[in-house]
């Protein structure tokens, strides 16, 4: 048995705060660099190349990639010969947002009643999902999730018989409707399969995947491919001001579900889906 301290969880999750809103994935920012080259569209171009200068500034000067620092969502993967000792885990992660979003200056966007909207006043509590898994360690992804991008995530219970075409069609849908308001180029997160919120999950943890990894079930990793095309043939491109990259990838996770049912839901990430992980 490995036993770790509460403390040690909430230091991780406030540098995690910090490093995720200043800091880019490396893989997000070769997927732009990228996309210049694919991007058909001169303001195209010119938008991705002021993407990446964006991403240069806040990680040179410490700063915000976006104003709208999210709702902070993490992962919880945790050891089952894991022992935390000297406080409560989910008081462990909500004080490194608490001093995270301090620290790094970062925006204070949640409230505390979904009607009222009285802000809590430190960006707490997280949104937390916690996985039991082999060894003893704790694996913490934390995303900050902006809305502008979480807005226009979608859920439907098609028929099984709608079958590939329906989910062809279902995330297609989704994607023209949510037009230029996630700030694309996007991630499109999508989860096939499970129950209602396990078809949610799916699709929300899915975005965490790196560009250019693609499933490895050989069926889906087609169907990646079929729905990245037709999506950059919508033609609302960079910035949402017309282009042919409208996302730089599309990535679907997969779960058993009823014989009754086809769940599927999509979450779309913008163009910065924004992320940080510590091993501890």
């Amino acid at each position: 048995m490995r036993i770790i301290s509460a403390i040690e969880i909430t230091n991780a999750v406030e540098r995690l705060c910090i490093e995720a809103n200043y800091i880019i994935a490396p893989d997000m920012e070769n997927g732009i660099e990228q996309a210049i080259g694919d991007e058909k569209s001169p303001t195209g171009r010119e938008i991705l190349r002021q993407l990446l200068q964006n991403a240069s500034v806040a990680r040179e000067k410490s700063i915000p990639l976006c104003q709208d620092t999210g709702m902070a969502v993490v992962f919880a993967d945790i050891g089952q010969d894991l022992h935390i000792e000297g406080g409560e885990m989910t008081r462990a992660i909500n004080e490194g947002i608490r001093r995270g979003y301090r620290r790094g200056y970062l925006r204070d966007s949640i409230v505390s009643d979904p009607l009222n909207r009285v802000n809590t006043g430190d960006n707490t509590p997280s949104v937390i999902h916690y996985d039991i898994v082999e060894g003893d360690h704790l694996k913490l992804v934390l995303m900050s999730k902006g809305f502008g991008s979480e807005n226009t995530s979608a859920l439907k219970m098609l028929k099984p018989s709608d079958g590939t075409e329906g989910v062809l069609d279902f995330v297609t849908e989704t994607v023209s409707k949510a037009g230029p308001d996630p700030c694309p180029p996007i991630i499109v997160g999508v989860g096939l399969g499970g129950t209602m919120e396990k078809a949610a999950l799916l699709a929300k943890k899915s975005l965490l995947r790196k560009i250019g990894v693609h499933n490895t079930d050989p069926e889906i990793c087609i169907l990646e491919d079929r729905l990245l095309r037709r999506i950059n043939c919508l033609g609302i491109g960079p910035g949402g001001l017309g282009g042919t990259v409208t996302a730089l990838a599309v990535n679907i996770e997969i779960f058993p579900t009823h014989i009754a049912g086809l769940p599927v839901a999509v979450n779309i990430g913008c163009h910065s889906t924004r992320h940080a992980e510590a091993i501890l």
